[in-house]
């Protein structure tokens, strides 16, 4: 079962998420849409997979994983081929709508929801594991999808994407995930209901979504100002793919963290490390190797912050009700997480660079720690 969410989840993530970027350009130039627009039709397909994901969560915590997520990889198909057949700005929009639908169903959510179930007290090694290998999706469908769209043009590269994902995806999830969903007692403390009315989910959604904004905001906006610190874009390219590597070893030591400190420390203790990277990132002129080494502990950060929001429900609430209140929690970090490399480009041109911009990143994320402390229940 851990195999099967492994490759399902690296072939999602590549085909639904990072063979955009790849193709994005090339999409614009061939159909004279703007980036913006183009862009606008991705970003409304990270709203619409949140705000799915908030009934996804109670089918999955009633019935498990199984026909939710065979069901989004079903839909995805569909989605892909009406992306590579759109002739128009609209239907191109709508099937990206169509593809949050699916993007629901198959990404981390309903994956995180088998694992902390399927796991129980052994949860953070498998949500560790996929990760890691999720966290790859990028460095192997980033050159794949190039590598089509140098012999195919978009469309037919999406095409190609989509036969991929239904050849492998939907037989995995209908066949691999057959283990028998366990029942946990409910106790009546732990209601969904009660706790997402709770001062401590209130402020846990807050904390979360704070420090969404200002991780994913410093993802997209750190080639910016590497270039505006002098560096060429290829340069800064690198360094944002050591960030990626930095990702990867912040999930590896996740376990021992959870080994020796409480919740409420290791929370506080990675968004105030995340604060510090990019307050630095923001305040140190150079040299470049060590911007470069800012772009990889920002990673380390990121990496850990992933698993620090996929077992905040469970280390604080338990496992009864990790779909419906995962869900939850979700809609708020995604939306904020889906307007941040807006709202980062929108902040320099206020604030005359990108530097100011990290700087006021990292204070967003001081108040997120500060937050992140009360969020535990007694």
């Amino acid at each position: 079962m851990l195999i099967v969410l492994c490759t399902t989840e690296i072939i999602s993530w590549g085909v639904l998420f990072y063979a955009f970027p790849v193709l994005l350009p090339t999409i614009s130039t061939q159909t004279g849409w703007s980036l913006a627009a183009i862009t606008a039709g991705f970003s409304a397909s990270q709203v619409v997979a949140a705000l799915v994901g908030v009934p996804v969560g109670r089918l999955l915590d009633r019935h498990g994983p199984r026909a939710v997520m065979t069901t989004g990889s079903i839909i995805a198909v569909p989605a892909l081929v009406a992306l590579a057949t759109a002739d128009s700005l609209a239907w191109f929009t709508a099937a990206w709508l169509m593809a949050g639908v699916a993007m629901a169903g198959v990404f981390y959510a309903p994956a995180f929801a088998a694992l902390t179930r399927w796991y129980g007290s052994r949860r953070v090694t498998a949500l560790t594991a996929v990760t890691l290998v999720a966290g790859l999706a990028s460095t192997v469908f980033a050159p794949l999808t190039a590598v089509l769209n140098a012999y195919l043009d978009w469309r037919a590269t999406y095409l190609v994407l989509a036969g991929f994902l239904a050849v492998t995806t939907i037989p995995l999830h209908l066949w691999g995930l057959r283990l028998p969903w366990p029942q946990i007692e409910h106790g009546t403390e732990h209601h969904p209901s009660a706790v997402a009315r709770s001062r401590s989910f209130l402020v846990l959604t807050i904390a979360m979504s704070l420090a969404a904004f200002s991780v994913y905001a410093v993802v997209v906006n750190l080639v910016p100002l590497l270039t505006e610190r002098g560096m060429s874009t290829s340069v800064a390219a690198v360094a944002l793919g050591l960030g990626g590597v930095g990702q990867v070893l912040g999930r590896l030591g996740y376990g021992r963290l959870t080994a020796k400190t409480s919740v409420r420390t290791r929370t506080v203790l990675v968004l105030l490390v995340s604060a510090v990277v990019t307050t630095l990132l923001g305040v140190v002129p150079g040299p470049a190797v060590l911007l470069i080494a800012g772009a990889v502990f920002a990673g380390v950060a990121r990496g850990i912050f992933t698993l620090v929001q996929a077992t905040a429900i469970t280390d604080r609430w338990g496992a009864v009700h990790y779909g419906r209140l995962s869900g939850l929690l979700a809609v708020p970090v995604t939306l904020t997480a889906a307007i941040a490399p807006w709202a980062g480009s929108v902040m320099a041109a206020w604030l005359g660079g990108y530097s100011a911009v990290f700087v006021v990143l990292g204070m967003i994320a001081v108040l997120a720690a500060g937050l992140s402390a009360a969020s535990v229940p007694r």
